[in-house]
């Protein structure tokens, strides 16, 4: 008798135990096939704690971009993205949202198209009606954002200049913009001369400085946000960045913040990032 109580109260306290910790948030790591690029691609997607129990609730989307060399699995493991994205939408400081990490970083490293590599043209035209159509997704452009670092940081600026008219933000963090002559990369490389030449092609700075009153108008539809540290080698490509914006009288919030090209600092860019786009989605 003594032990079936003891067992009884071990249960209770056992599961109690667990019901102390509510239902969160949870990044699952998936594929999805790609006829444009010849394979299967990977990425990732945060689901809110919300999505499995209110199968009728429809949620924003933020495409998070890793940076060179990195993978889809980057923002979940080395930035964290699921506990941040969890406390942030626990504590009301952003909204529930869904958020996809795409793999840029094996077969061909890089965002932009290239004849034998067509990844800017799978992500529009595969990628994001994928991924709206097999997710509870409010598929427009008031709940669509864009954000990512270094390289992804490039490629949320190229994704959003080239199609304003998808996303209502875009958060580019410590952005490589344009080809810099940095002294780890190796010029005898053909990859990373490959990789420096698209990145060259697609030079950020000179689309903002180029763009048409036309396109300017489309380009002001489109909350912008740099976020780049004092000590990042990327620095000064993206205050000629924030130049061109002003040049061309483009809205935008910048922070400067201390730090380098880190994952310690893309981080915690992570707590301005989120809160900033739930704001984008709400219209505010």
């Amino acid at each position: 008798m003594k032990k079936l109580i003891f067992l009884v109260l071990f249960v209770t306290a056992y599961v109690a135990s667990f019901a102390q910790f509510p239902p969160q948030g949870k990044v699952e790591f998936k594929t999805m096939p790609s006829k444009i690029l010849n394979e299967d691609r990977e990425y990732s997607v945060y689901l809110p704690k919300s999505y499995a129990t209110n199968t009728e609730k429809t949620y924003p989307v933020l495409y998070l971009l890793h940076g060179g060399g990195g993978s889809h699995k980057d923002w979940p493991g080395r930035g964290h993205v699921g506990d941040v994205a969890n406390q942030l939408m626990d504590s009301n400081e952003a909204c529930e949202m869904i958020i996809v990490c795409p793999e840029a970083g094996k077969t061909f490293m890089n965002y932009f198209n290239h004849p034998e590599w067509r990844f800017q043209d799978y992500f529009f035209e595969e990628m994001i009606p994928f991924i709206e159509s097999n997710y509870r997704i409010i598929g427009d452009k008031q709940h669509r954002a864009i954000a990512g670092l270094s390289m992804g940081g490039g490629g949320t600026v190229v994704y959003a200049t080239s199609h304003p008219e998808l996303f209502c933000a875009a958060y580019e963090m410590s952005g490589y913009l344009y080809r810099q002559d940095l002294p780890f990369l190796d010029k005898n490389d053909p990859v990373q001369e490959r990789m420096q030449t698209l990145v060259e092609d697609h030079n950020c700075v000179k689309i903002i400085q180029n763009a048409d009153a036309k396109a300017v108008e489309a380009l002001k539809t489109v909350n912008w946000f740099i976020d780049c540290g004092d000590d990042d080698f990327t620095f000064d490509p993206n205050m000629e960045f924030i130049s061109a914006l002003r040049q061309k009288q483009i809205p935008y919030q910048l922070r400067v913040r201390d730090g380098g090209h880190t994952w310690e600092y893309w981080h915690s860019a992570l707590y301005i990032a989120l809160p900033f786009v739930s704001n984008c989605f709400r219209g505010n």
